[in-house]
């Protein structure tokens, strides 16, 4: 299943990222853009400066940056055939909703009847309720790109990566409303070929780790979804359950 972009994206080439919000983008007609970039944390601690890149435009005047950097390619620009990995954390709600509402996740979570966005549970809002009987929680992960990163790709200096207050919060609240509804969700999305999630090994890992085990067990599901991004749209490609996280 697809979803199509209201329109084509526009390739170009990263020319710089100069803070997390922000790429500097040259078009093929030589015109340079800043445009907005929808990831907070670094991308798999890669520099993606000359990487080709595909580019909407929202048409919103009032926007500082109209512009949003969707996909990168770790190809070379002068590839014909590009594979692209997607990097809009903020649009994978508004993709998985769509996916949701289609039938596309049934084998998941069987026929959706209703789907309930930004739902409090304890001290959070979590991203979906399901038939008012399953929470889903949706995580893009981008502190790591997990495929091959080919070596004319530069990598930027290590460094620490502890901001997993959010996600192990998300785990014991997910955890807790097992005991008023009948299944919770946490749905890895990778907008890229990877060769299968697996969390980010840094300061708190060994934390992070525990509380999954502990939350598995008491019932949260793991699973992880793969998707393809191109010019066109979005498209599922598949998705199954987490074994080794």
């Amino acid at each position: 299943m697809e979803l199509a972009f209201p329109e084509p994206l526009r390739e170009g080439v990263v020319l710089a990222r100069p803070n997390r919000f922000i790429m500097d983008v040259r078009f093929p007609n030589g015109e340079e853009v800043r445009c907005h970039c929808p990831v907070v944390s670094r991308i798999g601690g890669l520099d993606l400066s000359g990487r080709p890149c595909l580019v909407s435009d929202s048409h919103n005047p009032k926007r500082k940056m109209p512009l949003t950097v969707e996909a990168f390619s770790l190809d070379r620009p002068e590839e014909p055939q590009k594979r692209w990995i997607g990097i809009n954390q903020n649009a994978s709600n508004r993709y998985v909703e769509h996916f949701l509402k289609t039938g596309a996740f049934d084998a998941l979570l069987g026929p959706v009847r209703q789907v309930r966005r930004e739902v409090p549970l304890g001290a959070s809002k979590l991203d979906f309720l399901v038939n008012d009987a399953l929470y889903l929680e949706v995580k893009t992960p981008m502190v790591q790109i997990q495929t091959e990163v080919p070596t004319y790709v530069p990598r930027l200096p290590e460094a620490p990566f502890s901001s997993t207050e959010r996600a192990v919060r998300h785990l014991r609240e997910l955890a807790a409303s097992l005991a008023d509804h009948e299944r919770a969700v946490i749905l890895y999305c990778l907008y890229y070929d990877n060769f299968g999630f697996q969390f980010y090994h840094g300061t708190t890992y060994d934390e992070v780790q525990s509380t999954v085990r502990a939350c598995e067990a008491a019932g949260v599901e793991l699973w992880q979804a793969n998707f393809s991004i191109d010019e066109t749209g979005i498209a599922l490609k598949e998705y199954f359950p987490l074994e080794n996280w």
